[in-house]
């Protein structure tokens, strides 16, 4: 790891006085606050902390976006407001070389929607066939006492997974249906979550420095629905490591 990364990373923590009281910090790099990946990410995030994983963790974000998309991205997904911090570009991304994602010169639209269809991202489709056939190895999303609402017209209960395909573990169609929901936020306040179409290919990356804000672990995105090194668990790196 290069000097100048690391002063990268020091200059971050000092610029938005992310100290932190605990043991470990976590910087996440989201892209666009209305990207897939920062939504499934944060929720992550979140439910990691209500199963009181983050006693030796402080969590830390920053996204592409502005002040009232903040509002509803934390109202939505449960993240924490004061530790998420939105900013008016990808200056940060390039400054620790973030990828940008594809960039053909036609625009966001066109890059993102190539993207979703692999190119340049190749772990993308791998990534949404699971959403749609689930996976043993790991964990459901939805309790059988969940209320579930699609598109405003479709209301079902988390027990409709249980029932059709077991439990304990992801169930098909489970994390598509989970992904549907955040799209359809996304899309109903696409407004406020993507302050501008040509950083919808941008990626994140995810940093976890020890008590003296050396970097112990780091990861670079560089595909939609990649936002982990391993999704099955896509936070089995904290647990590996605090």
């Amino acid at each position: 790891m290069t000097d100048k990364f690391q002063n990268n990373i020091n200059n971050l923590v000092e610029e938005f006085k992310f100290k932190g009281e605990k043991k470990f910090k976590l910087i996440v790099l989201f892209g666009l606050l209305g990207d897939f990946d920062s939504f499934e990410y944060a929720i992550n995030l979140k439910n990691f902390i209500d199963n009181d994983q983050d006693k030796n963790l402080d969590i830390f974000a920053i996204a592409i976006g502005k002040q009232n998309g903040k509002e509803k991205f934390c109202n939505f997904t449960g993240f924490s407001k004061e530790n998420l911090i939105v900013v008016p570009d990808n200056q940060i991304h390039n400054n620790l070389k973030v990828s940008k994602g594809l960039d053909i010169g036609l625009g966001g639209w066109i890059n993102m929607l190539l993207m979703l269809s692999g190119i340049n991202s190749f772990k993308t489709i791998k990534e949404v066939i699971r959403g749609y056939t689930g996976d043993r190895k790991a964990t459901q999303i939805y309790s059988e006492f969940d209320n579930i609402e699609i598109l405003k017209f479709l209301k079902f209960s988390g027990n409709s997974f249980k029932k059709a395909f077991g439990d304990g573990y992801l169930r098909p169609f489970e994390l598509a249906t989970f992904r549907l929901n955040n799209m359809n936020e996304i899309i109903q306040n696409w407004g406020d979550y993507i302050l501008h179409e040509k950083y919808l290919p941008q990626r994140g990356a995810s940093f976890l420095l020890n008590d003296k804000n050396q970097v112990i672990y780091k990861f670079f995105s560089s595909d939609v629905l990649g936002y982990s090194s391993n999704m099955i668990n896509p936070l089995a790196f904290l647990s590996d490591l605090i």
